[in-house]
Order: C-alpha cells, then structure tokens, then sequence
C-alpha cells in the first residue's frame, strides 16, 4: 500500500534591512550604517558573542545594552512567521533567542505575550492566536537545528 508522502515545509532564516527593526531611531541605523552594517545578518555577525557586542558597542558609543537587544531581535526576526514585526513583542515578553523560543510551551509563551498586550495596550484581541504563536515555536526548533 502506497502512502503519501508528507511534505515537510522548508524553513530558512529571513534577514531584513536594520531600518525594519523596532525602536532604532535614524541616529542608530545611521551609526550602524556607517559600520557597514545594513541588515539583520549584519548585526548577527558583528554582535555574535559578548566580546563582539561590546567591540561594536565601542566603535558606535552606543550602550551595550542596546546592542544586546538588537542582535536579539535580529535572531528572533530570522524566524519567518515573527519577522521585525513580532521580535520586539518576543522580546518584551522575555524571549531574546531563537533556542530559547525553540524550547518554550506554547501555553507559557501565549500567557507571557497575552500579559504584555493586557497590560501595554490594555487589549486581548490584539494578542497574536495560539496558532500563530505554535507556528512561531515550530519554525524556531527547525532553525534551531539547522543553526
């Protein structure tokens, strides 16, 4: 007996230009700019350990703190289904990696990010689904193996 064959959809990190992450102002992405980093793959490269974050963090003046949250949101913004558009609301929710996304419940993180909209923008129907947030979890773990 034949079975068909499942098709497993193909997962790869998406990079995006550095102006598309949240909460960098023109002076920032500027700075970055001038360093020769322009996208998210960039800034994942150039902050890929402490000693690089704090070696750009250096060459830019700019506090590690925000060069710490950026690569974070760079790395969560590689997950196709978050995207710039969702790292900035793993991130306030507690998430600052792709391995760290890879391995939480998805009822945690639902409850984590259903908290953050309650209480930012005092509205649950924002909130993404928990079908969104299992589709988030699911392409982390692919991602995750393959990085």
């Amino acid at each position: 007996m034949n079975h068909p064959t499942t098709k497993h959809q193909k997962i790869t990190s998406c990079y995006w230009g550095i102006s598309e992450l949240p909460g960098l102002d023109t002076g920032n992405i500027k700075l970055l700019n001038k360093c020769g980093i322009e996208n998210t793959q960039q800034l994942l490269t150039r902050g890929s350990n402490n000693a690089n974050k704090i070696a750009l963090s250096n060459q830019l003046g700019i506090n590690i703190r925000d060069i710490s949250k950026w690569v974070a949101m760079s790395d969560l913004a590689r997950v196709p289904s978050i995207g710039y558009q969702y790292c900035g609301v793993l991130l306030h929710s507690g998430v600052s990696s792709v391995n760290q996304l890879s391995q939480m419940s998805i009822q945690q993180l639902h409850k984590q990010i259903l908290r953050l909209y309650v209480g930012t923008l005092q509205s649950r129907q924002l909130c993404p689904s928990v079908d969104v947030i299992q589709t988030w979890i699911k392409q982390a773990k692919i991602l995750h193996k393959i990085n």
